[in-house]
């Protein structure tokens, strides 16, 4: 997914000195923003005071939304730099189409994961016919320096291993969580995970204390650790936990990403990430001019153009304001 912001906001993250290294407890709100005619999403990070958990930088949750009579997801060829994608679903199907030749749908539970590398371009559409309801988040991950430049490549792993416990039942996205690994590509210690939680559930979910921690609610009520947290929003953890107790006041899901604190410092604007100014202007002239991100085949419109950089000077900085 793109972030359509015609006035994008530079925003500059990554480096440690921002991260709590003991366990907190901070309520993150999403900011509302519109993708085309039916799509509004909420978005967790980049957000006002937190810019990243772990290597995860990106964060949106939409829906559940009704588009039976809509269009639904319309996201037209955009271009990508410094990241990975990691499409999720909870209900719907997403048509994923990339300039490597890629195309998959995604379904619910099913890992649809796009490494842009160096430069990739992608789309994504509700397919016609569409089921009825859509609802799921997209994620970027940051890719380190020394993987940045990487060839564009797409994964989808339509099984991934499930861990089960009482009234629990995580399926592993990216990462590893009580001894089950996902086999999706990761360039940085991380960890993803869908948690699906029965009403009444009372569990502890064990966790890495050098990680940092984030937990996304997508539906249900649930507290963690003690803290009720609403469909949408996202409790940002800090580090320094062994286990999580996670509580469901009704059958619940929630996403727990997780990773060892980004070191580096990054400048991500519109859809790229890079180390400096000058990549951001190269990227958008590159994009504009038709070079590097190649071209998706098949969707049927124009591909997105960039918006005019901002007057401000993009500087890199930390993982917070």
């Amino acid at each position: 997914m793109s972030n359509l912001d015609r006035e994008p906001v530079p925003s500059v993250c990554g480096g440690r000195g921002f991260v709590v290294a003991e366990p907190v407890r901070e309520l993150l709100s999403p900011r509302r923003v519109r993708l085309g005619e039916s799509t509004e999403v909420r978005r967790l990070l980049p957000n006002l005071g937190r810019r990243m958990v772990g290597a995860w930088c990106f964060v949106d949750h939409y829906g559940p939304d009704d588009i039976a009579d809509e269009p639904g997801m319309q996201v037209p060829p955009h271009p990508h730099m410094g990241l990975q994608t990691v499409s999720w679903l909870h209900e719907g199907e997403v048509l994923h189409r990339d300039s490597t030749g890629s195309l998959q749908t995604i379904r619910p539970r099913q890992l649809g994961l796009m490494t842009s590398g160096r430069a990739i371009s992608h789309s994504e559409e509700s397919p016609r016919p569409h089921q009825r309801f859509l609802h799921g988040a997209q994620l970027w991950v940051a890719l380190p320096d020394t993987h940045r430049h990487v060839e564009p490549h797409f994964e989808y792993h339509p099984e991934l291993p499930v861990v089960t416990a009482p009234g629990l039942r995580a399926t592993l996205i990216l990462g590893e969580v009580d001894g089950a690994r996902s086999p999706g590509t990761t360039y940085t210690p991380i960890v993803g995970a869908d948690l699906a939680l029965s009403r009444g559930a009372d569990v502890r979910l064990p966790l890495d204390p050098d990680f940092e921690y984030a937990v996304l609610a997508m539906s249900g009520e649930s507290r963690v650790d003690g803290v009720p947290v609403l469909p949408g929003s996202m409790l940002y953890l800090g580090c320094g936990r062994t286990e999580l107790p996670l509580r469901a006041e009704s059958d619940a899901g929630l996403m727990l990403l997780g990773g060892e604190p980004f070191a580096e410092e990054l400048v991500m604007w519109w859809n790229f990430i890079g180390r400096s100014a000058e990549d951001i202007v190269q990227a958008r002239r590159d994009w504009m001019e038709g070079r590097r991100f190649g071209e998706v085949q098949g969707y049927d419109g124009a591909p997105l153009p960039a918006p005019e950089l901002p007057a401000v000077p993009l500087k890199p900085r930390g993982s917070r304001r």
